[in-house]
């Protein structure tokens, strides 16, 4: 299994570097979904953190009769707590983690650098974050879910296993139901981690209150 090089949007910030945000865009969409959203975190003007929105590649999606599409692995169907694509998983973890390895090269310390991700890229966020090899800043997972959740108490990190959780999910959400983001947490919980877990009055999608309470809990777990 080789690693792929992502494309990926970059924006940098009016000041040299010194953290990093990496954010994961959902099934079927690109790093251009949250290029936009940087102004509603309401960041200082003169923040120092580098926001990068990869592009996954694209694969045939069996739930959409194996149209091919930007997916960070296949979803079979809408049993995605139990038909998961380990290969698929397996092969974004590494394409991830060397983004994450891309800014540690870049001089970004590990422990300023926050994963994060919406829907299919919350839940490879999660799976990564708390994977990686060295201790990282937080992991924020917007809308998503588990994945390999029976792996996850064997394949933690000790160098994460107290990593900082946010996660969001909406009340309403058809796509990836309420319950499937409380039992994440409750996993989480169980094997050790306190994630903060945030109820939205919205469906499968953000919102405004949530990008306030993202963007304090941003500043708050990279304050110098």
């Amino acid at each position: 299994m080789q690693t792929t090089l992502l494309e990926k949007i970059v924006l940098e910030p009016a000041h040299p570097a010194t953290a990093s945000v990496i954010w994961l865009h959902g099934l079927g969409s690109s790093g251009h979904d949250f290029e936009d959203v940087l102004p509603f975190l309401q960041l200082p003007d003169n923040h120092r953190i580098r926001f990068i929105f990869p592009h996954a590649e694209e694969i045939p999606i069996g739930l959409n009769g194996g149209l091919w599409m930007p997916a960070w692995y296949d979803i079979k169907d809408f049993n995605i707590m139990q038909r998961q694509d380990e290969e698929g998983i397996r092969q974004s973890e590494k394409n991830i983690m060397s983004l994450l390895d891309h800014e540690l090269a870049q001089g970004i310390e590990s422990q300023r650098i926050i994963l994060m991700g919406f829907s299919q890229g919350g839940a490879m966020a999660l799976h990564c974050a708390t994977r990686y090899p060295k201790t990282l800043a937080g992991v924020a997972c917007l809308s998503g879910y588990l994945l390999l959740h029976k792996a996850l108490s064997a394949e933690i990190h000790p160098n994460n296993s107290d990593l900082p959780i946010f996660m969001a999910h909406g009340l309403m959400d058809p796509m990836v139901p309420y319950f499937q983001g409380q039992q994440a947490s409750n996993i989480l919980e169980s094997v050790g981690f306190n994630p903060i877990f945030n109820s939205y009055p919205m469906a499968h999608m953000v919102c405004m209150e949530e990008f306030y309470d993202l963007g304090a809990w941003i500043k708050q777990i990279l304050k110098d």
